[in-house]
């Protein structure tokens, strides 16, 4: 297969990165976001940006032949304390296409249901790597409904067969990782806030926030982790920051983590040592370290 040779690419050969800034119900107010980007030397160019009203483009850029690395904005998976407990396929693939089954009405029942059966503090659990990087449960389906995201973007990588590292061998030349924008933001700017979907809640504030952090993404020293430099025009940091909703900046982000994760193909895509195959875990060099 032609695409495996994506696996041995040379340190001054180019990768297509993708950052997929990813939401539950797709449409032309709130699209999926992708930034295209090419990795060459530990420079990260990006040059595209793309928004999808639906996931049919979406599950087509799933497709497109590889070589190509994607960080995805989206829990992959479940805590392993809810999946065992709910009784739900003990192998991620299985489980993904189980709670998919169910459907979006029944899916959320059975969380309903879930929480409804315990007791206050033990309702929603939270996978290693959310522990790690502070992240909530990808168990809640309300404010923000990442739960929503994993039933509508999880079962899409099994769908198109793309490897998912450490989880799901699919095709060895489109690879997805787990992103988290939020993360790598904190890690810029702290807990500045730089967004909001709500129109009645965009500030000034936020926008100079999102001026600042695309600021440091571009200086060399602020991704020192993450062994690359960040390239991209003018132009382009105009739609970025313009964005009140921080979906493109996010996309930037997550295209950043995906090419961390790319340079460390080598060794498990950057994957922590004991990472749970059957939850996941998020692509970035501070989220290594996971016991």
């Amino acid at each position: 297969m032609k695409t495996v040779r994506s696996q041995s690419l040379g340190v001054g050969d180019r990768m297509r990165v993708f950052g997929i800034d990813f939401t539950s119900a797709p449409c032309r107010a709130k699209p999926i976001v992708r930034v295209s980007a090419s990795l060459a030397r530990g420079v990260l160019r990006a040059c595209d940006l793309t928004e999808w009203p639906s996931f049919g483009e979406f599950e087509q850029a799933l497709r497109a032949p590889g070589p190509w690395i994607a960080g995805l904005d989206f829990p992959f998976g479940q805590p392993r304390q809810f999946v065992e407990n709910i009784g739900w396929p003990h192998a991620w693939a299985d489980y993904v296409q189980y709670a998919h089954a169910l459907g979006r009405a029944g899916f959320r029942r059975a969380l309903d249901d879930y929480r409804a059966r315990r007791s206050a503090g033990d309702k929603e659990h939270r996978r290693a790597t959310d522990a790690k990087a502070g992240a909530i449960s990808p168990q809640k389906i309300h404010f923000p409904p990442v739960g929503l995201m994993f039933f509508e973007g999880a079962p899409r990588l099994v769908s198109a067969w793309v490897t998912v590292p450490g989880v799901y061998p699919g095709d060895p030349g489109r690879i997805a990782v787990e992103a988290y924008p939020g993360y790598l933001a904190r890690r810029l700017i702290g807990r500045t806030t730089y967004k909001h979907d709500d129109r009645s809640k965009q500030t000034s504030a936020q926008s100079a926030a999102r001026t600042e952090l695309l600021k440091r993404v571009r200086t060399d020293a602020a991704l020192a982790d993450y062994g690359l430099r960040v390239e991209l025009s003018t132009a382009l940091g105009r739609q970025l920051v313009d964005d009140p909703t921080g979906d493109r900046l996010d996309a930037l982000l997550c295209a950043i983590q995906a090419g961390w994760s790319w340079m460390q193909r080598h060794d498990a895509f950057g994957a922590p040592r004991k990472a749970d195959p059957l939850e996941g875990w998020i692509a970035d060099p501070g989220l290594q370290g996971i016991n």
